[in-house]
């Protein structure tokens, strides 16, 4: 903070978080504790980098002032982020009634005799903090990365496939023996029909016996 004659002026340095292709803003507070009307100006060593509003004006006694500084979106940043741009604030005692449109640089000349203030701020870059690194969604420390775990779905997932291919196989193998299995028992049946008018075989009783259980064992593992 300057303690000047006329107005104090807070801060003494200018303080741009720096980001390429963005334009960046700073506030300059200017403070009248005296019982006079100041006028100020603004000048700086880059007009071409920066916007100043206002870059003139009036503070009235007992008040206060802020000054926007605006640095253009800048296409590249300098290799040891030092800035040597400068600013100058110059304050005058006013006559009051004085409007900021009345303020030329007459006002501010010293060689009439004149009492001009003057405060130099100095432009300083504060380098933007860099993001975490990226870490893989759902991903956890000592986890694989989602690309692997990716890879290891597909060849689960191939394995599984095989796996049901297998048991469709043995399954549809199942069903057609057990179809002729039927068909060889029917026949069976038949035969016995026919017999029986010349009395019961025990030879395809206990064929039929053993046709039933082997059908029951291979429907039950399908």
């Amino acid at each position: 903070m300057s303690s000047g004659e006329l107005l104090k002026i807070e801060p003494l340095e200018l303080k741009f978080p720096f980001e390429l292709k963005k334009q960046i803003y700073c506030s300059i507070h200017l403070s009248n504790n005296t019982e006079e009307h100041v006028a100020f100006k603004v000048k700086t060593t880059n007009p071409k980098k920066y916007c100043v509003r206002p870059n003139t004006g009036i503070v009235s006694p007992r008040s206060t002032s802020d000054v926007i500084v605006t640095m253009q979106a800048q296409k590249e940043a300098p290799s040891d982020m030092q800035c040597k741009d400068k600013f100058l604030l110059q304050s005058v005692v006013a006559t009051p009634g004085v409007a900021a449109k009345d303020i030329t640089q007459e006002m501010f000349n010293k060689e009439d005799g004149r009492v001009v203030d003057e405060c130099k701020l100095k432009v300083i870059y504060l380098p933007t903090a860099q993001p975490p690194f990226p870490v893989a969604e759902g991903s956890e420390e000592g986890s694989p990365p989602k690309e692997s775990m990716k890879d290891n779905g597909h060849e689960n997932g191939s394995e599984a496939k095989s796996v049901i291919s297998r048991l469709m196989a043995e399954k549809a193998a199942a069903l057609q023996q057990s179809n002729k299995l039927r068909q060889e028992l029917e026949l069976v049946k038949r035969d016995m029909t026919r017999s029986r008018r010349g009395g019961v075989s025990f030879i395809p009783v206990v064929v039929v016996g053993l046709l039933g259980i082997l059908l029951g064992y291979i429907l039950k593992k399908s």
